[in-house]
């Protein structure tokens, strides 16, 4: 199937190109996001007669993009997610979350904008593409914890194993000095001796 292009699309053209696609992906989504016409003589024409005004709108909404994508290119968002010991998330990570905590922190960014390839179900640092335009691209970083203290330890480059490690060696040092005062305690004990007996004294006389 034909269309014509009314805005860059990446791996596709750029606007204004005419491309063949599947049907599916046409209707499906270029035609459906307005990223595209049919390429029918009249639409072919219809976009020609509009293409000074498409191209100075994509101008102005790439400059937007591009002062919005400064301030947002390299930003680190914490979600704080539930998860079981060994790090994996009781459910997983989606775009719309990604909008949400980034609006929340004063950056506009829509649900189809948040690009996912692979859902994420780990708790840890995951970077995370955001396209702003069809010429505009950034990259975010997503801090998934399970408190906002885990998601301090993870920002200063701790993973939730070293983490765990880490607690786990605390809780067997605090056993192994409770044993150790235990020990000594028993020491001390042994250390007094048997005591002694008035009849232990009567016999020493005798003797």
């Amino acid at each position: 199937m034909e269309v014509i292009l009314l805005e860059r699309v990446a791996k596709l053209g750029q606007m204004g190109d005419v491309v063949t696609v599947k049907p599916g992906y046409a209707r499906n989504y270029l035609l459906l996001q307005g990223k595209a016409l049919t390429a029918s003589k009249e639409n072919i024409a219809q976009f020609e007669a509009q293409k000074a005004q498409l191209e100075a709108n994509n101008l102005e909404t790439k400059k937007e993009a591009e002062a919005l994508g400064e301030k947002l290119d390299g930003q680190q968002f914490v979600v704080i997610r539930s998860a079981s010991d060994g790090g994996n998330l009781y459910g997983s990570v989606t775009p719309r979350d990604v909008a949400n905590v980034a609006t929340e922190n004063g950056f506009t960014v829509e649900r189809k904008q948040v690009i996912i390839p692979m859902p994420i179900k780990e708790l840890g640092l995951h970077k995370v593409d955001v396209t702003l335009h069809p010429e505009v691209a950034v990259q975010v970083e997503l801090n998934v914890a399970r408190s906002p203290e885990e998601a301090e330890l993870q920002a200063s480059g701790k993973s939730i194993q070293e983490l765990a490690a880490e607690e786990e060696a605390a809780a067997e040092f605090e056993i192994q000095e409770l044993f150790d005062d235990m020990g000594g305690a028993a020491n001390d004990d042994d250390e007094g001796g048997p005591v002694a007996t008035p009849e232990d004294a009567a016999a020493e006389e005798q003797n």
